[in-house]
């Protein structure tokens, strides 16, 4: 059973708590009965984590972080600004990880991501696979490398001075909160299929051949997930949440268009980018050190997501 005895007593940072699973997580420690004041939650125009003293600053008192805040978003997005994501991604990680351990931080938790894994690696990914060779990863290359080396840094600082530093990779996260404006796929076609309904189109245009595979892992069973690895998890390698499923960019539009009773068609926009062909998460090492999976199914997910998205952006 569930319980988050270590969290509720702590000061804890999250970093990109105005994000989609940030916010989420924010209200969820508020839920299970962390003080507001042990929340730190600082926007990005009040702590520039590029700079290293204001994380100096805003972890004074800090027992737990969890580093969530990322410049990233669709291909489109990487496509454009591969050196500011590259720059500040890293840049933020190296800051923060070290100013916490000089903060004397009990425990830190940087978020990883499913897109850091090699493009060629085996499926299901298994946590190891972030070190196969990622040369051909075109697309997401500077976002991965600054990933794992937040994930190079912590296991270092680990063997060095004994820093608690941990690592999940999350696969592609969705729910309410997200509202499209990121790029991501699933908010990416309700909002497309929200607009279509709107102005009578018979059509929505979609990147790409619709063969990729990606899985995805509902917000709640997200956080919950990310809760876990702060209450349970202890080790140096990663540990990857997931939910176990593939599921193609084709499957997953024809499952929000009949959610969404849209009947008109889906043009692929074979001249744009796949990405990154298939991905899966392993998620083995979870189940077994947090007894974690997954509770909310795609469907039931995708309800929600497209109920929320319907009331909040009825004409987006």
């Amino acid at each position: 059973m569930f319980t988050a005895v270590f969290l509720t007593d702590k000061k804890i940072l999250i970093t990109g708590a105005s994000g989609f699973i940030g916010s989420n997580l924010a209200h969820r420690l508020a839920e299970i009965g962390v003080p507001s004041g042990s929340i730190i939650a600082p926007p990005h125009s009040e702590c520039d984590l590029r700079v290293f003293s204001e994380c100096e600053r805003v972890l004074k008192g800090i027992d737990v972080v969890f580093h969530l805040a990322a410049v990233t978003g669709g291909i489109e997005f990487h496509q454009k600004n591969p050196g500011r994501i590259i720059y500040d991604n890293a840049a933020m990680g190296l800051n923060l990880l070290e100013a916490s351990r000089r903060a004397g931080v009990e425990k830190f938790i940087g978020i990883g991501s499913a897109a850091a894994y090699p493009r060629e690696a085996p499926l299901p990914y298994r946590e190891e696979d972030l070190w196969l060779d990622r040369s051909s990863d075109a697309i997401h290359f500077e976002y991965n490398f600054a990933k794992t080396l937040l994930l190079a840094q912590g296991q270092a600082y680990r063997r060095e001075f004994g820093f608690n530093a941990v690592y999940p990779v999350l696969t592609n996260v969705y729910g309410p909160g997200d509202s499209g404006q990121s790029g991501y796929v699933i908010p990416t076609l309700i909002r497309r299929i929200i607009q279509a309904k709107a102005q009578g189109l018979d059509a929505i245009e979609v990147w790409g051949t619709g063969r990729p595979t990606r899985d995805f892992l509902y917000v709640d069973d997200a956080v919950r997930g990310l809760m876990l690895v702060a209450e349970r998890y202890n080790r140096p390698e990663p540990i990857n949440l997931g939910s176990g499923r593939e599921v193609s960019t084709k499957e997953l539009a024809e499952t929000i268009s009949r959610l969404m009773e849209f009947r008109g068609n889906i043009r692929w926009l074979t001249d744009k980018p796949d990405g990154q062909p298939r991905r899966l998460l392993d998620i083995t090492r979870a189940r077994s050190e947090l007894e974690f999976s997954p509770k909310v199914s795609l469907e039931e997910g995708l309800r929600r997501t497209i109920d929320w998205m319907e009331k909040d952006f009825p004409a987006a």
